[in-house]
């Protein structure tokens, strides 16, 4: 697991003018790959300029308009802050088997991180708008209580209601898209062909069978890095070969 940010904007480090702050999730289904959050933020004074309504639901945009769009913001530096944390698969199965923390607490700990970095740096953060994990009151709730003093909005479908979510979610959508494409097997002796042929992630049709080639019955159904092993399909895989 990772996070990266990028430098802060300097129209904002010059400025006590407040800001607007939302954040995403992308990757919250699939036994493949890592989860990923994004954070974005800008003045809110420049915020209907800057972030505008070609950015939508990043599930509603192909990849190329997402890297476009997600380029638009890299460029803009002075004016808007982003920035990303990844949940490796290996992580996100181990604090959910081991530390009993599922996958909702995971994203909240993950927003909350996120949020806290970027006040940190003395943006005045004074609007917060995030997309619901799980009751949207009680979330609302929660940050209300770790961030008092700021507007706190949780909603369904935030990141296709509010422009400044749906920019986070599309930084961590194309995070999550580079990371499953050029993902670096560590695992030594991997002998299917089609190694990288695993689609989405998604537990559809080419990933079980990409899970069923790459189970290691040697080593108690031990399934590469890549592989949120305590999934569902996965596990079902494992109970299917009796392992």
């Amino acid at each position: 697991s990772y996070t990266y940010y990028s430098p802060t904007p300097k129209t904002l480090m010059k400025t006590k003018e407040p800001c607007i702050l939302g954040v995403d999730e992308a990757g919250r289904g699939p036994v493949l790959g890592p989860m990923c959050f994004g954070v974005t933020y800008c003045l809110i004074s420049e915020y209907e300029k800057l972030i505008d309504e070609e950015y939508k639901d990043s599930k509603k945009l192909n990849e190329n308009k997402r890297e476009l769009l997600l380029q638009r913001i890299i460029c803009n530096q002075d004016n808007i802050g982003w920035g990303v944390r990844s949940l490796s698969p290996q992580d996100i199965s181990a604090k959910t088997i081991r530390d009993n923390i599922n996958l909702n607490k995971q994203s909240h700990i993950s927003t909350i991180q996120l949020i806290c970095d970027v006040i940190n740096t003395g943006v005045n953060i004074k609007k917060i708008c995030v997309d619901t994990v799980g009751p949207p009151e009680k979330y609302r709730k929660l940050l209300e209580a770790k961030f008092p003093q700021r507007e706190i909005i949780v909603a369904k479908a935030a990141d296709d209601k509010f422009p400044i979510v749906s920019a986070a979610s599309i930084c961590a959508k194309v995070t999550r898209d580079h990371i499953l494409r050029d993902w670096n097997f560590i695992e030594e002796n991997l002998t299917d062909p089609d190694l990288y042929k695993y689609g989405s992630g998604y537990p559809n049709e080419k990933t079980k069978l990409w899970l069923e080639r790459n189970v290691n019955p040697n080593l108690f159904g031990f399934y590469p890095s890549i592989v949120r092993w305590h999934w569902k399909p996965a596990r079902q895989i494992l109970y299917d070969k009796g392992l």
